[in-house]
């Protein structure tokens, strides 16, 4: 039996998804990172009912879970704090897996690089790819050269693999906010998402560990910041006039709380995502803002849906159609979706507008990938 071959770009969620999903159906890996250090980047990471059911497809939800803080629904609060209503979270009938939870970036890396590594992939760190032809042939930037049956750029809204295989292609747009994001201690009386709305900016706030939450703030500004933007910018000042637990986190706020901002950036590639034995997936393809708190999600769906697919026949071109077929349709809803919760956001739509589009987003992702 011939052992089929697999080159992934990219060693973050995508990624690492991928490796593990692929292993599972024989296929020799090799995962290339170009951070020598497998570094990852942010406080928090909110999970949503679909991204946990992924999670569970992989293999790797009770690992999750035992690091998540996991809940159900989201609440929704004024400005001074006080909770209007609830938002409910769907689950499919039948379901037992959580709506709804969160976990610090780095613990999910752990538990995800952690399998990548017991699957038998072979994890390459400070390279990536030189160059790709759609055979599959490629160079590694360690100067080293290999034809592989399957070529899988998991590299990010930055990608290099996309850069490569698609000249011309589309770019990060824009979107006209900023993203902060810190983590706090997490007080007793937030036990599942909160969104403050009706205020000058967007409000979040999501537990991530019995002790432990991230805050993210959506900040509307007329041109994209530098990246990456000053450390200087003043968090507490868009925090005026928040009440609750906000207040308390704006106070205790200090050149030690490791604020992060960036800029929020978006995409939707057109179809198709693949040339030859190269196929993009996740951010590579179809990066959204976190209005729907998908990106993780989607990025592992993605995988689980790649290794089903290149597993159920030989030739790449049809696994990859099939994988278009079923992936386009769900990557165009969250990334739309997405978009224009922060276009409501931005336009001071009234909260009922803004969850409206939430809550009929998350009906339908509640639906099977």
């Amino acid at each position: 039996m011939t052992v089929r071959t697999a080159l992934i770009v990219g060693g973050g969620v995508a990624g690492m998804a991928a490796a593990i999903s692929l292993r599972r159906i024989g296929y020799e890996v090799d995962l290339v990172e170009r951070d020598p250090n497998w570094r990852v980047q942010g406080a928090g990471i909110t999970l949503t009912g679909p991204t946990l059911r992924a999670f569970q497809a992989l293999g790797v939800l009770d690992a999750v879970a035992r690091e998540a803080y996991t809940g159900e629904g989201i609440d929704i609060c004024a400005q001074d704090g006080t909770i209007v209503s609830r938002l409910e979270t769907p689950t499919p009938a039948g379901s037992v897996v959580p709506g709804s939870g969160g976990i610090m970036r780095p613990m999910l890396h752990n538990i995800l690089s952690q399998r990548v590594r017991a699957s038998g992939a072979h994890v390459r760190l400070g390279a990536s790819v030189e160059s790709i032809t759609p055979d599959g042939q490629a160079v590694l930037t360690t100067g080293e050269s290999r034809a592989y049956d399957l070529v899988v750029g998991a590299d990010g809204i930055f990608s290099k693999t996309r850069k490569l295989m698609f000249p011309g292609g589309p770019e990060p747009a824009f979107t006209g906010q900023v993203c902060w994001r810190v983590s706090a201690e997490r007080p007793p009386e937030v036990v599942r998402r909160r969104f403050f709305l009706g205020g000058p900016v967007k409000v979040g706030l999501c537990p991530v560990s019995p002790d432990r939450m991230y805050m993210f703030l959506l900040q509307s500004v007329p041109e994209k910041p530098p990246r990456p933007l000053s450390p200087h910018l003043d968090l507490q000042a868009l925090l005026q006039g928040y009440g609750g637990p906000l207040a308390r986190l704006r106070d205790g706020l200090d050149a030690d709380s490791g604020i992060a901002a960036r800029p929020l950036e978006s995409f939707l590639a057109p179809p198709p995502w693949h040339r030859g034995r190269v196929i993009l997936i996740g951010d590579a393809a179809h990066p959204a803002t976190p209005q729907l708190a998908s990106g993780a999600g989607m990025a592992v769906e993605d995988a689980l849906v790649l290794a089903e697919e290149v597993g159920r026949v030989t030739e790449p071109e049809t696994a990859f159609s099939a994988f278009m077929a079923r992936r386009y349709p769900r990557a165009r809803l969250v990334v739309e979706n997405s978009v224009e919760i922060g276009r409501l956001e931005q336009a001071g739509a009234p909260p009922a507008a803004q969850t409206e589009v939430v809550e009929r987003s998350l009906r339908a992702l509640a639906e099977s990938f």
